[in-house]
């Protein structure tokens, strides 16, 4: 990796988004939780989540991740809020797409993941990238439980 990606990786955006990640924390009564760890970099977000109808109403977050993880949970916590879990998934699947370069930047609520559109040349990340949409994902299927 020369410096010339690292610094197209590491842009501004997306360290500023890393730097303030919304909904850290933990919610005084969850109805759901969800935790997921990334064994390639040990990167682990875990959610908890409220939802009434099958809709987050509340939603707190732990991420322990590198820029990029971090980024994401960013990203998705700023839209989480108002999601059911076909969204989500719709949204986790869109992702997956654009970073393996077979498809666009997630539809809305989501598009604030073109600031990850950099990381499709490094497969090794994504894992890590999608980490939020999965526990998020965990946590609301726990809450329907």
């Amino acid at each position: 990796m020369s410096d010339g990606d690292l610094f197209k990786l590491y842009s501004q955006r997306i360290l500023g988004l890393a730097a303030a990640i919304p909904h850290l924390g933990s919610l005084p009564a969850p109805r759901g939780e969800g935790r997921k760890r990334a064994p390639l970099c040990g990167s682990v977000v875990s959610a908890q989540v409220v939802a009434r109808d099958g809709r987050i109403t509340e939603f707190a977050q732990d991420v322990r991740a590198c820029a990029l993880g971090q980024a994401s949970a960013a990203v998705l916590g700023s839209a989480v809020i108002g999601c059911n879990l076909a969204e989500l998934e719709r949204g986790r699947d869109e992702l997956a797409a654009m970073l393996r370069a077979e498809g666009p930047v997630p539809g809305a609520p989501f598009a604030g993941y073109d600031a990850l559109l950099p990381a499709r040349a490094f497969p090794n990340r994504h894992e890590s990238i999608l980490l939020a949409f999965e526990a998020v994902i965990a946590a609301l299927r726990a809450a329907a439980d």
